[in-house]
């Protein structure tokens, strides 16, 4: 990115750079953290096991209204302890050297981060990407029911709530159901959110999973956590996610195991954070607003969600610019070439822009069938339903997502709103 290209446009030329960088979506801090810190290392409970570990679990479990939570080392390992028990429970354990999903089909939601898909693969699973739908940005649950039309020998969806706005849940349910499909819920990016009055993070069957990355709405640096309403699975969890030892005075294995439990100085990061979690979300929200009415002269939409339905955490505000007002923009596999035309604009350009004030954005996350190492799974898109046929690729191309950070302040906001007006002079 050339700096100095965005710094001498006339069109910003009474613009100086912020003196500190604005964050897409940094940690917010309040103080409690570090009592909870201190007391994991006062008590020398510097492990994976220890009071932190178990009030975060209390936590998550009251808040969400799951009857079982187990903390883990990060967003990702949730979701592959909860691929596994899908996998256990459908086909049962599997021959030694082998996964749990050897040889079978998984639907999973298309545009997303790698970490919602990565761990069918692990499993030996192949997964099955289902298109993207315009009103909340997640999986469509027209796409979804052709899939299983396609693959009715399916029997495992994965789908996520992308940005922190809930999929269409009761159609996809619904769909699974009469399918005899389980569900893994990613809630990485939706803790706080509802759908109907519930709290994401309880529709998983056998397991749903959250995230506690840096970037995320209550952070512990990193873990995460596995939701889930079945003993069996919590205990059976617990059990993979200590090296899988068996019940004997020695280190006896009869499965695969893993390093994956939270650690109790992690935990006390979380303890401290999740009384914040409505305080982050209203944050949030008025940032979504803020945009919503500084940029509503602009030819672009923002992130969508279901009004009346669904309550976002809004945890990153994206736009869509309107296909009659995308400048020219070419995408190849590690970059993209675009051009400045008056009156139209391209998510480069913005980002670049802000890049060169010193805010952070992002590209939207590019769908997982164009990514290199899905290019040869199947796709599911329903052709006539859109305009677009691929429609993740569409919001792809033309979105991006904005600062988001709890701590900018209005003036930061505003002048970002004013970069962004400029892009398309």
């Amino acid at each position: 990115m050339n700096k100095d290209k965005y710094l001498n446009d006339s069109r910003f030329k009474d613009i100086k750079p912020f003196d500190k960088k604005v964050w897409l979506s940094s940690p917010t801090m309040h103080g409690e953290e570090i009592k909870y810190i201190q007391e994991a290392y006062d008590t020398n409970w510097m492990t994976t096991i220890g009071e932190n570990i178990n009030e975060v679990e209390r936590q998550l479990k009251e808040k969400i209204g799951t009857n079982y939570c187990i903390g883990l080392a990060t967003g990702t390992s949730a979701l592959h302890m909860a691929v596994k028990l899908a996998g256990e429970k459908l086909y049962g354990r599997p021959k030694a050297g082998h996964g749990y999903l050897e040889g079978k089909k998984v639907f999973c939601s298309d545009m997303t981060f790698d970490a919602t898909v990565n761990p069918v693969a692990y499993e030996g699973g192949e997964a099955v990407f289902i298109d993207t739908e315009y009103d909340t940005w997640n999986m469509d649950p027209v796409a979804l029911e052709k899939a299983f039309e396609i693959y009715p020998e399916v029997k495992l969806v994965v789908l996520v709530h992308l940005y922190g706005v809930p999929a269409k849940i009761d159609e996809l349910l619904e769909i699974c159901n009469n399918h005899d499909a389980l569900v893994i819920e990613d809630a990485c990016e939706s803790l706080g959110a509802t759908y109907k009055g519930k709290q994401t993070g309880i529709f998983g069957n056998p397991a749903s999973a959250i995230s506690f990355n840096g970037n995320k709405i209550i952070t512990g640096s990193s873990g995460g956590a596995l939701l889930t309403n079945d003993e069996y699975s919590l205990n059976k969890v617990k059990k993979w996610s200590t090296q899988s030892r068996e019940d004997a005075p020695w280190y006896q294995h009869e499965e695969i195991g893993y390093n994956y439990r939270m650690s109790n100085v992690i935990a006390g990061v979380i303890r401290g954070q999740v009384p914040y979690l409505e305080e982050h979300i209203e944050q949030k929200r008025a940032i979504y607003k803020t945009y919503k009415e500084g940029l509503k002269d602009l030819p672009i939409t923002l992130n969508p969600y279901e009004e009346g339905i669904s309550e976002p955490t809004f945890w990153l505000t994206c736009i869509l610019i309107d296909e009659d007002a995308l400048a020219p923009i070419t995408y190849y596999e590690t970059y993209s070439e675009y051009s400045i035309e008056p009156g139209k604009s391209s998510p480069s350009e913005i980002l670049e822009a802000l890049a060169a004030f010193n805010a952070e954005g992002r590209p939207i996350w590019k769908p997982m069938h164009a990514q290199p190492i899905y290019k040869d799974h199947p796709f599911i898109t329903v052709e006539g339903r859109y305009k677009t046929v691929d429609v993740g690729m569409d919001i792809f191309r033309r979105g991006l997502c904005l600062p988001s950070d709890n701590k900018m302040t209005i003036e930061e906001q505003d002048k970002i709103i004013d970069i962004i007006h400029r892009c398309f002079e």
